[in-house]
């Protein structure tokens, strides 16, 4: 078995000629070849139950038969086990191929039911280059996906940059992606949208056989272990953030047919990802590079902020505005048309919004933040506790208490004074209540899950009030963003019923700040 490292791209089609004009590509000829893929899988799906792949691969007058395992990829880098060798066609001797008995044992009693899910066709040019101290495969797939259901036949475009690591550090390969998204001249400026991709053309062909659209992911839990350094902690919680924030990317910059609203999950689920990632660098900003802190908390909240007009139209148009038309009209009446225009004018500018926030995610700046990112957290390394003066050389466990502690405390005295500070204050107890709740998610898994599972209720029932009435007051400022015209009386009707709420919401608050007074700690 080869252990496979690869870094998967996909390329925009307007920087297809800039790739290939690149110093690197253009100073060696590329080997070209015609690839014919057909993965094959039983009736039930049980290999991609178990994320697996068996696929027949035809490059000219010669078959392999390839078995892929599940992997872990993350930043478009991922790492899986593959095992590959000549057959012929529809032999599926799999005791030959794969030198892992309890595998080779458990394909081979399937074999017999294995029938081909989808194919793929592509043209693939390739070029191996000496990357500092590596090798690296770098190939460009160009063709489309193809299956066939009960609906009809269907094909998805396929145009991807993989970077297969042959030898040497995997640093190496995440900085050859860097210098080739620079494009041609080397600039940011004009750097090209190689967006790192987590899903693997075998899971693409799948989705397309099931009919299966795209669905917003929300955080996996964190598992760490007692005896973990800080920075072990925050490489694999930054990590895992990095996964959720891209597993809602694709949402967010392909929302659906032409026409249809796009689902308003993907853009919350994107942004919670930057706030877990923002709490991370702060709760661990004592064990990390000082630079490395301030500059990525920067780097992450510019982004978030850039998704933050999608969310905030997202949450009137599909929760405060269906309340609102149930409100009736105002006492003076208002015209059915001014109602419809307002509605349009409401989803117009929700539209608007979602166009920013894609063209955030689909910018070369993104391409460029997400492999710069990970190439940071891998290099990460402990610093000597004994020159930092630092918690490092403590258990996670004991470390955790300690941070959490601070937090827990800080907590409590803005709740003491969120009544008198206005929407501001409340504003402000919101968003440390959020920092709190994900620095407890991550690290729950190194203290007593009964205590932590108390504590987030508390903290997750405030949230949500407070939430709600950032809502309410978000929801009247954006109405305050209405020309004057017909639909005027409406506007004014809206927002007195969303002061009316919020007003009524603010009679919740005093219990809710003793709650937080008295909240359970998350440790023993």
């Amino acid at each position: 078995m080869s252990q496979e490292t690869e870094l998967k791209l996909e390329v925009h089609p307007q920087d297809l000629a800039a790739l290939l004009k690149h110093p690197l590509l253009k100073a060696r000829p590329a080997r070209r070849e015609r690839l014919f893929n057909t993965y094959f899988d039983t009736s039930t799906l049980a290999l991609r139950a178990q994320r697996m792949a068996v696929r027949e691969r035809r490059v000219g007058r010669q078959t392999l038969l390839t078995v892929k395992t599940a992997g872990q990829s993350v930043g478009g880098l991922s790492q899986r086990g593959e095992w590959e060798a000549p057959t012929r066609p529809g032999a599926f001797d799999f005791t030959a191929l794969v030198n892992d008995a309890a595998l080779a044992a458990q394909l081979a009693s399937v074999a017999w039911q294995l029938v081909p899910v989808f194919r793929t066709d592509f043209t693939r040019r390739s070029w191996v280059l000496q990357h500092g101290l590596a090798r690296v495969e770098v190939a460009l797939d160009q063709g489309f996906i193809a299956t066939g259901n009960a609906q009809g036949n269907h094909r998805q475009p396929i145009l991807e940059l993989e970077l297969e690591l042959l030898e040497g550090p995997v640093d190496a390969l995440l900085d050859l992606a860097h210098t080739l998204a620079l494009g041609p001249l080397g600039q940011a400026a004009s750097a090209l949208r190689l967006l790192p991709a987590n899903r693997s053309k075998a899971e693409r062909g799948y989705a397309l056989y099931m009919g299966e659209r795209l669905q917003p992911v929300k955080a996996s839990g964190l598992q760490l272990q007692a005896g973990m350094h800080p920075v072990q902690a925050f490489r694999a919680a930054a990590l895992s953030c990095l996964a959720h924030l891209q597993a809602n990317e694709a949402g967010v910059l392909h929302p659906g047919p032409e026409g249809a609203l796009p689902d308003p999950e993907f853009v919350h689920q994107a942004r919670v990802a930057l706030r877990r990632l923002r709490t991370g660098l702060r709760i661990f900003r004592s064990a990390l590079p000082r630079r490395f802190a301030a500059h990525w908390s920067s780097e992450w909240k510019a982004l978030t902020n850039q998704l933050g007009d999608a969310r905030n139209w997202d949450v009137f148009a599909t929760e405060w505005m269906p309340e609102l038309m149930e409100s009736g009209q105002p006492a003076s009446g208002a015209a059915h048309g001014s109602t419809d225009a307002l509605l349009a004018w409401v989803q117009l500018q929700r539209r608007a919004a979602w166009q920013c926030a894609a063209d955030a995610l689909g910018s070369r700046e993104h391409a460029l933040r997400l492999l710069a990112f990970t190439r940071a957290v891998l290099c990460l390394q402990p610093a000597d506790p004994t020159s930092t003066g630092t918690l490092a050389g403590d258990s996670l466990a004991l470390w955790a208490r300690a941070i959490l502690s601070e937090r827990h405390g800080g907590l409590r005295q803005q709740a003491r004074t969120a009544r008198r500070v206005g929407p501001e204050g409340r504003h402000a107890l919101r968003i440390s209540l959020k920092k709190l709740r994900y620095a407890q998610e991550f690290l729950a898994s190194v203290l007593p899950p009964k205590r932590v599972a108390r504590s987030t209720a508390v903290l997750a029932n405030a949230q949500e009030l407070l939430g709600r009435l950032n809502d309410l007051s978000t929801a009247h400022t954006l109405l305050g963003a209405v020309a004057p015209g017909p639909a005027s009386a409406l506007v004014v009707h809206w927002q007195q019923s969303l002061q009316a709420r919020l007003e009524a919401g603010l009679f919740e608050l005093p219990a809710m700040e003793r709650s937080l007074e008295k909240a359970p700690t998350p440790w023993g």
